[in-house]
């Protein structure tokens, strides 16, 4: 059976701004390289969020509009960005002893893949060509208090990429809390994959139709009804 046609949900710039909605007032956080980025861009104008980079920079700003980029100032995946008033730089041996020392509140990570139990697979395909490019994420999964993943819900050809168990090299084990998808907010919970709000116009159903694990609607009873649970309908791999 084929897998399920593609739908439209949220874009990358509005699954940004709903992973921002969810950073409270005060935080310390590192994103990610890719689509996390954009979440620079989404804090709410009433929070102090202070962002980090691997790099050296606490205090790291949206990115410069314009021509007004330095190119001395840049994210860890090699980006321009801007330094917001008391911003500080260090040594990146100092940034990764913030990490490692949990001093991190939230991190945005992208995902190849996300399990049930929350582990998170994303820095390598396994494919013995590809160059290793773990970067940072081991020690952000392993030193961070929460970790959220930003990710499509499906890769281009449709398979899931919130899986029972990952089929690629795992980056850290039970590490996630969150998910956020152009279909969906997920939490990782005791039992597996728990539903916590829909992206406009998309149904549970479909939701389930393209997890390749039982996931439980966890939606308040005023926006669901009771409770349900579902496997994915058909074969969601295709």
């Amino acid at each position: 059976m084929s897998a399920p046609v593609p739908i439209k949900g949220r874009s990358r710039d509005e699954m940004a701004a709903r992973a921002a909605k969810d950073i409270p007032d005060g935080a310390y956080v590192n994103l990610g390289i890719g689509m996390p980025e954009l979440v620079a861009q989404h804090i709410p104008a009433d929070r102090e969020v202070i962002l980090h980079t691997e790099n050296g920079l606490l205090g790291m700003g949206p990115p410069p509009m314009g021509t007004a980029a330095d190119p001395e100032l840049i994210n860890a995946g090699k980006k321009p960005v801007t330094a917001l008033a008391g911003a500080s730089y260090f040594h990146h041996g100092d940034s990764f002893s913030m990490i490692r020392g949990g001093h991190l509140d939230f991190c945005v990570l992208g995902a190849l893949e996300v399990a049930a139990n929350g582990d998170l697979a994303n820095w390598s395909t396994g494919d013995r060509n590809a160059i290793p490019a773990v970067g940072g994420a081991m020690d952000l999964v392993s030193g961070v208090k929460d970790v959220f993943v930003m990710t499509a819900h499906c890769t281009r050809d449709g398979t899931p990429k919130l899986v029972e168990s990952c089929s690629y090299p795992i980056t850290g084990r039970g590490a996630v809390s969150r998910i956020y998808t152009d279909l969906a907010v997920i939490d990782i919970g005791p039992g597996g994959f728990e539903l916590v709000e829909l992206a406009p116009g998309i149904r549970f159903d479909d939701v389930a139709a393209r997890t390749a694990a039982p996931i439980c609607d966890n939606r308040p009873p005023r926006e669901t009804g009771p409770a349900q649970a579902a496997r994915p309908l058909g074969n969601a791999h295709g």
